[in-house]
Parts: C-alpha cells; sequence; structure tokens
C-alpha cells in the first residue's frame, strides 16, 4: 500500500475489540488509510460520520469495523427479536454487495457475528433461508432486501447500525425511494449508529444524510482532487475503424498484469472480446445482462489471475475492489464525466500504481471536454506509430446458446403428421385416366 494513503494512526490505537484487532491483522493490516484515521475515533465513539473518499482508499474496512465494534459493545435494542439483523448495510450494486460480504468474512472472523448477504439475480430461496437461520449483520440491494422484509422474512425494529455505502451512485440508479422506505422503517435515528460514505457528497447526498441521521459529522479526504495522483493518464486520438487494432497494439507492447476494457455498449463490447480472443488474448465479457453466478465467476477468475482481460460496460465501473488492476482503457470514452473517474479508479487502488488509456475517436471524442474540465487537467496525448496498429486475425467465434427442443412429443411426431397429410391429398387427388 502507497505510504502516500496511509496516516500515522495505527488500528491498536484506536483500542478495537481484540476479536477486531485479530481480524484486522490477519487481513494484513497495520496502520489506518487517511479515510479510516478520520471517520473510526467518530463513529467508534458513537457519532454519526458522513464520509467522502476516492475510490480504493478503505471506505469498507472503516464503516464495517465500525459496525462490528458497536455490536459487540452495545446490548440489543429492547425492540430486537433473536435472529433478526442489528446492522443494515446497504449497497447500490450486487457485485458490490458480494465484496462488502467478503471482507466483513475477513474482518469479523474471531467475533462471532454472523454476516449474510443478499442480492438479486440468483439464490432467491437460499438466501430466504439463510435470514430465517438468523443475522447479526445484514449487507445487500436495496430491491431483494424489501422483497424480503415485505414477506416478513426479518424485521428491522433490532437494527442498532445502518450504512449506506455509494450514496451517490444510488441516485444514479433510481434507489432512493427504496433507500427512504427501508431507512423510515428502522429505529429512531438517536437510536442507531449512521454512517453514509460517497466518492462525492452532493447537496442530494448530504441532504439524505442530515433527513435520516444523528447530526452526523462530514469528513472529506478528496482534497479537490477528483482523480488519484498514482494513476497515469494518457490519451490517443484514433479513428473508430483503428480502435480495436490500437487496443491489441498496446497490449502486446505493454506488461499488463490485470487490465479491464470499458465501453459504451454490450453490442461492441462483444466484438471486442472476440477479437481479443482471436488474436491470442484471454478475455471475459461482463455486461449488464450476463447472469448472476458467470458474472461471480468471471470476477472471481480476474481476481485470482486466470482471466488477464475484463471487458467491461459500466455496469462494473462502481464498487468493485479488485487488487493489482495494472491497467484501465476508456476504448470508448464515456459520455459522463464522472464515469470517467470511477472506470479509471479501478487502478491505482489502495495507493497502487496504475495506468489508464484513453481513446477519442469521431464518436466520442465530444465527450473529452468536459471530462478535462471536470477533473480538472488536460488528458496527455500520445502520437501513434505504425507498430502500434498490427494487422488483427479474425475474430474468434462466439459460441451461440443452442434452442432448448421440446420433448412433448416423439421425434417421429411431425414426419407422421406430413404423412397423414400427404394421404388426404392424394385421396382429393382425381384418379389417373388409363
Amino acid at each position: 500500500m502507497s505510504e502516500h494513503l496511509l496516516s500515522n494512526v495505527t488500528f491498536e490505537s484506536l483500542n478495537l475489540a481484540p476479536e477486531l484487532l485479530k481480524g484486522v491483522a490477519e487481513a494484513g493490516f497495520s496502520h489506518c488509510t487517511i479515510i479510516q484515521a478520520e471517520t473510526l475515533p467518530h463513529a467508534l465513539a458513537g457519532s454519526d460520520v458522513a464520509g467522502q473518499a476516492q475510490t480504493g482508499t478503505g471506505k469498507t474496512a472503516a464503516f464495517l469495523l465500525a459496525t462490528m465494534y458497536r455490536l459487540l459493545q452495545c446490548e440489543p435494542l429492547a425492540e430486537h427479536k433473536n435472529g433478526d439483523p442489528r446492522a443494515l448495510i446497504l449497497a447500490p450494486t450486487r457485485e458490490l454487495a458480494v465484496q462488502i460480504h467478503r471482507d466483513a468474512d475477513v474482518l469479523g472472523r474471531y467475533t462471532g457475528l454472523r454476516v449474510a448477504v443478499v442480492y438479486g439475480g440468483e439464490g432467491y430461496e437460499r438466501q430466504r433461508e439463510i435470514l430465517r437461520a438468523g443475522i447479526d449483520i445484514l449487507v445487500g440491494t436495496p430491491g431483494r432486501l424489501i422483497d424480503y422484509y415485505k414477506q416478513h422474512v426479518f424485521r428491522l425494529t433490532g437494527v442498532q447500525v445502518a450504512v449506506l455505502d455509494e450514496a451517490d451512485r444510488m441516485f444514479d440508479l433510481g434507489f432512493i425511494k427504496d433507500i427512504r422506505y427501508l431507512l423510515r422503517r428502522l429505529p429512531r435515528a438517536e437510536k442507531r449508529l449512521n454512517m453514509l460514505f460517497s466518492a462525492t457528497l452532493s447537496w442530494r447526498v448530504l441532504e439524505l444524510a442530515y433527513e435520516h441521521m444523528n447530526s452526523p459529522t462530514v469528513v472529506n479526504t478528496v482534497d479537490d482532487k477528483i482523480t488519484v495522483d498514482e494513476v497515469t493518464q494518457m490519451l490517443y486520438h484514433v479513428g473508430k475503424e483503428e480502435k480495436i487494432a490500437l487496443l491489441v497494439g498496446l497490449l502486446r507492447r505493454m506488461d499488463a498484469t490485470r487490465t479491464i476494457v470499458f465501453l459504451n455498449t454490450k453490442r461492441l463490447a462483444e466484438q471486442v472480446t472476440d477479437s481479443l480472443e482471436g488474436n491470442g488474448f484471454h478475455a471475459g465479457l461482463l455486461s449488464g445482462d450476463v447472469p448472476q453466478r458467470r458474472r461471480l465467476r468471471l470476477l472471481s477468475d480476474f481476481q485470482t489471475g486466470q482471466l488477464p482481460i475484463l471487458v467491461a460496460t459500466d455496469v462494473a465501473a462502481r464498487g468493485l475492489h479488485i487488487p493489482d488492476v495494472s491497467h484501465v482503457f476508456n476504448f470508448d470514452l464515456p459520455q459522463d464525466p464522472q464515469d470517467y473517474v470511477h472506470r479509471i479508479g479501478r487502478t491505482a487502488r489502495l495507493g497502487a500504481s496504475g495506468d489508464a488509456i484513453s481513446f477519442a475517436c469521431e464518436q466520442y471524442v465530444y465527450s473529452l471536454a468536459e471530462i478535462e474540465t471536470y477533473i480538472g487537467q488536460k488528458i496527455p496525448a500520445k502520437i501513434i506509430s505504425d507498430d502500434l496498429l498490427p494487422d488483427l486475425s479474425p475474430p474468434a467465434r462466439r459460441k451461440r446458446k443452442r434452442k432448448a427442443v421440446s420433448r412433448s412429443r416423439p421425434r417421429s411426431a411431425k414426419p407422421q403428421a406430413a404423412s397423414r397429410h400427404s394421404r388426404r391429398r392424394a385421396q382429393r387427388l382425381p384418379s389417373p385416366v388409363v
């Protein structure tokens, strides 16, 4: 982890419970990041916190440690029913919810607290049975949480900690009504610890904080920098038809360990994935309609290094903590400047360094001025040499799903029907004249 990201505050100096310190030590942490050092003292003392920090700076560990400390130190509320959650953590995407759950398992390994995660897309009955068995910390996406809540699978009357992660993303995805629905069913704000974390603290996010929190302490560690210094940004002005060749040429030249290639449309993402496969690169496609089980498998293979290149639409641009991403490509410039920041934030996480390479073609170059205004700097442009535009092999053939054959009747049924039709037709024809 970069020294610029760490503070001088050690976790041992925060008087965390021994069970938590053991989990922190096994996770390999000794010193707090800046956002952890500035938010944990307030949260551990019982004060609400609204924190802003750049992606990849340790926000998840901050609110997980504060949540677990609160549950270990305080008795359940009088309204709490055994088995119902004592802490609720809301995340905008299933990928982020799964990541929070995974981090909670590591940090809370010795606490005895039961953590569960629920999200849409798969595992409906299995997730419900886990909730019925009893939990302490519930992590989930709004839609699935509300679904189970309305079925009375769990109650919210005993929640002592409420966490809203990636609050600005909640607004972007249209979840704000669902968030308010859940928050209004919790105990009063003064009876619980409330934490809100976001990459940006806009007026609408702060309004939500003051509406549902108890005079939160606002912590801002951004220092007016939109992008982190450890990201090396560069730009290539390239024709639309030459972008795939340039991508292949750059990948062949670079020492890329884990690479994410972002595109604006699923159709082009499929074409780029097939072209990479056809030219000697192993790549996987992550888009909005990828089934949840395959999505998680792709992310797992990417995290372990079995899949070196992930081609993705913006479904993967937020909430994913994947260590050691060396390169991010904006194959298409995003049309929203904030998406640019979130995309390149997939690299240089937790203080590591990384490269962000963007292609400005005739279709999306119009977004460039707005992006540079938003990040407050010009993206250095590079010259495309001839060796960066190699001749390409044909794209790999995409496997198509075969349609299931109906087995409701025997295979011979169709020929038999045709035979009967032929006999009827023959009966209607006049007899031949001899």
